[in-house]
């Protein structure tokens, strides 16, 4: 996606301009709490890692549903008393944003509600459906009237043309005609409803809060706010909470499971616990694995903040290499810092990294990265590394070479503009200006999540982005992308 220029003048960066993946969204329900919105901000606030771009929430009282969705982040968004009080009730969704299908413009920032016959239903997802446009046509063709340009509305329209009687069976309706990665958490006048699509490609946990229930999509959304883990919503899994408790039922084919190993490497908070493994110490095996692979004589592990970090430790330790914070981020740049020259542009990489010179100067280091994309901020990298006096610089990724972009909720770039789809390790190294580089092998990768070596016939996780082996098909792919008729662009918050 390129750059755009918006109808006030002001550039607008393509999502895959910078140099590393996006993450995906996260949602967040709670139900049977006296101060539900105010929880679910909290939960949001701990899911911000999951998207930056948008935050919404939408409360219901027993007798009206209350919404506020707002561009930017959570805590500028539902920060204040006076927000919070205009959502009141006892039970609540809410959804982090990072857009992969739909403009980053207000009306499709999620959650989506609708009124139907039976009451008000209001949706939020995680994932991407990969035959949404397709549906959409068809939908469009039978009199549908779209307002937004996301894939999550086109749930709302199958659910209001099914013929089934209850809310829960029309849902079941509407996702047994999408394909794709989703999971969702929904409320209606009476239930709370977390589903995840059949394969799980993406995570959702249930906790409990005294008599309340939750749903998120990562555990450390439970802890902001006390709450217990319980168990994760299962691969295919509707769970229902109601007034009589929690229900579950699975009305989905059984499908292989799928889980997206990108999870591990780098989306999850690392304090979260993703299908029952802490993500914090899965990500220091991934390093140890990388050492017993590829470790070179060094003086120095240093990681590529903050991403890098818990790796580097794992490479650290299993090398019995000094650990160091050779490179220090500064915390307080934004995705919207202003760069208004060439030179500031150019300098990009020093806004967010600077070297610390005292533990780089004559030595052998090596940097621990999780992934490369384009390359260019790894160059950059290095460049700063070798400038602060180091004497050699290899470079290890804590992920397989990424060769294929993602459709499955992930933002990543085109594959032509993915540096490992078209150039072998030596050749990316001379590119990025490393005396060495080597990725993690798919068997090591496996086997520091725990799972067994790679078979090519039944792969325990989703690694598309490593092999080019997508699991659910990819309708919407094989014309190309569906233009939309309706440019959001210019919508203000």
């Amino acid at each position: 996606m390129t750059a755009r220029v918006r109808e006030d003048g002001e550039t607008v960066a393509g999502k895959g301009d910078d140099d590393h993946f996006h993450d995906e969204c996260g949602v967040f329900g709670v139900f049977g709490h006296s101060d539900a919105a105010a929880t679910a901000a909290l939960g949001l606030h701990a899911l911000q890692h999951r998207g930056q771009e948008a935050a919404g929430i939408v409360s219901y009282d027993g007798e009206h549903f209350h919404s506020h969705r707002a561009l930017g982040l959570v805590g500028d968004n539902f920060g204040s008393e006076e927000v919070i009080r205009r959502l009141p009730g006892t039970m609540a969704i809410g959804h982090v944003r990072y857009s992969t299908t739909g403009d980053t413009v207000l009306r499709n920032v999620q959650p989506i509600f609708a009124d139907f016959e039976f009451g008000g239903l209001t949706i939020a997802h995680n994932g991407n459906l990969t035959n949404a446009y397709t549906t959409r046509k068809s939908l469009v063709k039978r009199g549908c009237i779209f307002q937004s340009t996301s894939d999550t509305e086109t749930i709302i329209h199958l659910v209001a043309i099914s013929l089934y009687s209850t809310v829960v069976d029309r849902i079941i309706d509407a996702m047994r005609q999408m394909d794709g990665t989703y999971s969702m958490v929904a409320i209606t006048r009476q239930k709370l409803i977390g589903m995840r699509d059949p394969h799980g490609v993406r995570p959702l946990v249930l906790g409990r809060l005294g008599g309340a229930y939750i749903f998120a999509s990562e555990t450390c959304a439970l802890d902001i706010i006390g709450a217990e883990y319980v168990r994760d919503v299962e691969p295919g899994e509707i769970a229902i909470v109601d007034k009589n408790g929690l229900r579950s039922i699975k009305p989905f084919a059984k499908m292989p499971q799928r889980f997206c190993i990108f999870e591990y490497i780098y989306f999850a908070r690392p304090d979260s616990l993703v299908e029952g493994s802490n993500v914090y110490e899965v990500r220091k095996r991934i390093g140890a694995e990388l050492a017993r692979e590829s470790h070179v004589p060094a003086d120095v592990v240093v990681p590529v903040p903050d991403s890098g970090v818990p790796a580097a430790i794992g490479y650290a330790e299993q090398s019995q290499t000094p650990f160091e914070l050779g490179i220090i981020r500064n915390h307080y740049v934004g995705r919207t810092f202003i760069e208004p020259t060439d030179r500031i542009r150019h300098l990009g990489v020093k806004l967010k990294h600077n070297a610390n010179a005292a533990y780089l100067k004559g030595k052998r280091v090596v940097l621990v990265d999780d992934s490369i994309v384009r390359g260019t901020t790894s160059l950059k990298i290095v460049e700063m590394v070798r400038n602060a006096g180091a004497r050699e610089v290899h470079m290890r990724i804590s992920s397989p070479p990424t060769t294929h972009p993602c459709f499955y909720g992930i933002d990543t770039p085109d594959r032509e503009d993915l540096l490992a789809a078209h150039h072998d390790p030596d050749a990316v190294a001379e590119r990025i200006g490393v005396d060495s580089l080597s990725y993690i092998t798919m068997d090591g990768l496996y086997r520091a999540v725990g799972g067994t070596p790679r078979d090519a016939v039944t792969p325990q996780y989703c690694d598309a982005c490593f092999t080019g082996e997508y699991p659910i098909p990819l309708t919407d792919q094989e014309d190309g992308p569906v233009p939309l008729q309706l440019s959001l662009l210019a919508e203000q918050d």
